[in-house]
């Protein structure tokens, strides 16, 4: 249970801060910053206990690459989306009142946009938090927000910057995206999730993908 709470919790805050920063943020707000960051403190507390993903297509990509139990996929979809929802209900209670118009973005480049760049964020997630090269290092958390916060900027403004179901389904319960948009990101980043999975594994030697260091990354034990 104490990992479902702290998927919960994560990517909450994850969807809270992007709600936040994007809806009446105001001067000198810079979303793509606070929002890699809320990710990257989140990773750095609740990694030791449940991975840290806050993301369906992370947990996906570290299904395939070995290091989530099959049993706990499905309550962590549930449990980050929800966490999600509820993070969207607390911005439309905290920021009533404005007005949010939802984004239209062209299919064609958002769909790449968000492939390409969640692909970039599982990848990074695999060699950063599981590979037996970088096991126990101290620097996962900051890797994976700052991929975060590069797509942001790098392509915010062609497909919203998602790169996550979850965060999906909070922007849409914003109005910041259209429900009707909302296959772009969950096909886009669920097959980049897979594809990133199974490069990692095609790239990584057997030798490497086999835990047997007795310290174990911080997504061995979700």
């Amino acid at each position: 249970m104490n990992k479902y709470v702290a998927e919960f919790i994560g990517t909450f805050f994850l969807v809270l801060t992007i709600g936040c920063t994007v809806i009446g943020g105001g001067t000198g707000v810079i979303p793509p910053l606070a929002i890699g960051a809320a990710l990257m403190v989140m990773i750095f507390a609740g990694g030791h206990i449940s991975g840290g993903h806050y993301n369906p297509a992370v947990t996906l990509g570290v299904l395939i690459r070995g290091k989530v139990k099959a049993a706990d996929v499905v309550p962590y979809i549930v449990v980050q989306i929800l966490g999600a929802v509820v993070a969207a209900t607390v911005v439309k209670f905290l920021r009533a009142g404005i007005v949010v118009v939802p984004a239209t973005p062209k299919v064609g480049p958002a769909f790449v946009a968000e492939f390409l760049f969640t692909f970039a964020l599982v990848y990074v997630v695999l060699n950063a938090a599981t590979a037996e090269g970088t096991s126990g290092n101290s620097f996962y958390g900051l890797a994976i927000g700052m991929t975060v916060m590069t797509g942001a900027f790098a392509v915010g403004d062609i497909s919203g910057g998602a790169f996550n179901p979850a965060v999906a389904v909070g922007i849409s319960v914003l109005g910041l995206a259209s429900w009707e948009n909302i296959w772009i990101y969950l096909v886009a980043n669920f097959a980049a999730g897979a594809v990133a999975a199974v490069v990692f594994n095609l790239i990584n030697p057997p030798a490497q993908t086999t835990p047997i260091a007795t310290k174990e990354p911080p997504y061995e034990k979700p």
